[in-house]
């Protein structure tokens, strides 16, 4: 393989990689705070991309206003969640909010299945020509939307860090996510904390649907399961309740599989099982993940 070769492979991974990273993220702040693997995160991330959809093809909204509306739309699907399926089993067991994210999960799947129809849409017939233009940078070929989406991706991740480390809200967030008595006996609202987690998750992975639907515009109900189940696997990789953990896991499963195909192509069928074998390595190897730590149990 030639360097410019490995260097087109490599502008590919961290496209993929980055996308992975901003569902990841979500995946991530929700553990953080709950100990909840948000399962029904990948179908927010489906819901975004058919908002965004139907805002171009069926009301007529130019792009630059419906891609925006769709990620709004998508924060508020997120905080209603929460408040519907999660707030009410705040004392309640943990694996009574773990049933309650599956339950979500399928509830999401079928219903844009009963609403949008089974059949697979085509997201390029809305995607806007600037984001669908090659480029050649040195030999390497590249669409205009792979340049994009790991500068968005860094643009969005250094404004979460601001806003978890250099804001009241963002203090309380970790407090919250150290211990949840100690909090509200410090005056956090911990319900609005957490509604919080959840609205700015969901904006991620809203964000990470668009990106994700120019990249790969087929959309249909169950198109968020694979993205969300590696999302899932690159938080662990990472280290489940990092944010930093989650966006250096997304990066690198992304590199992963795309040098795996470019290495092995005979492999490339098993491209979504290579994800899968790395997260039953890593929670064999080292379960918190490259950067995580060591965290109690809340009781």
């Amino acid at each position: 393989m030639t360097f410019q070769l490995f260097l087109q492979h490599f502008v590919n991974g961290i496209s993929l990689g980055s996308l992975y990273a901003l569902i990841a993220i979500g995946y991530t702040m929700v553990y953080g705070i709950l100990r909840l693997i948000n399962f029904a995160h990948g179908d927010i991330f489906m819901m975004a991309i058919y908002f965004a959809f139907f805002g171009v093809s069926m009301f007529s909204l130019p792009w630059y206003v419906s891609f925006p509306l769709a990620v709004l739309l998508t924060a508020l699907l997120g905080l209603s969640i929460d408040q519907v399926a999660y707030k009410p089993l705040r004392n309640a067991p943990r694996i009574s909010a773990l049933i309650s994210a599956i339950g979500v999960s399928f509830l999401l799947e079928n219903l844009a299945t009963v609403i949008f129809g089974g059949r697979p849409k085509g997201f390029n017939q809305v995607t806007p020509p600037m984001f669908t233009k090659m480029v050649n940078i040195g030999g390497i070929l590249a669409q205009t939307s792979m340049l994009m989406i790991p500068l968005i991706t860094v643009v969005l991740l250094i404004a979460l860090s601001y806003l978890i480390y250099r804001t009241k809200q963002g203090m309380a967030m970790r407090a919250v996510s150290k211990d949840f008595e100690t909090a509200r006996l410090m005056a956090i609202n911990v319900d609005h904390i957490v509604a919080l987690t959840f609205t700015i998750g969901s904006t991620l992975a809203a964000v990470g649907g668009i990106l994700w639907a120019l990249r790969y515009p087929a959309v249909y109900p169950l198109m968020g399961l694979i993205p969300g189940l590696k999302a899932f696997v690159a938080a662990v990789l990472g280290g489940i309740g990092s944010i930093p953990g989650a966006m250096i896991g997304g990066f690198l499963l992304g590199l992963m599989e795309i040098l795996l195909v470019a290495f092995f192509p005979d492999l490339s069928g098993y491209r979504d099982a290579f994800a899968f074998v790395i997260l039953l390595f890593i929670l064999l190897v080292k379960p918190t993940g490259i950067i995580g730590e060591n965290i109690a149990e809340k009781v």
